[in-house]
């Protein structure tokens, strides 16, 4: 809603750069959704990673109580 706010006041004072926002955020949207991907996916193997190094901890008794 605040960000429908901005927009709208962006509109009142300077309609051209409103309106270019509003063509262009999509497009940047769509530019950076691999790099959201890829980020999902180091995540993951990170998360992997961590889950196999604390495997012997967990297994013997170290976790939580």
């Amino acid at each position: 809603m605040l960000g429908f706010v901005l927009w709208l006041l962006l509109l009142l004072v300077c309609w051209p750069l409103a309106l270019l926002a509003l063509v262009l955020y999509p497009l940047v949207w769509l530019l950076l959704l691999p790099l959201r991907l890829i980020g999902i996916g180091v995540e993951g193997v990170f998360e992997l990673l961590r889950a196999i190094v604390m495997l012997p901890a967990r297994v013997l008794g170290g976790g939580r109580r």
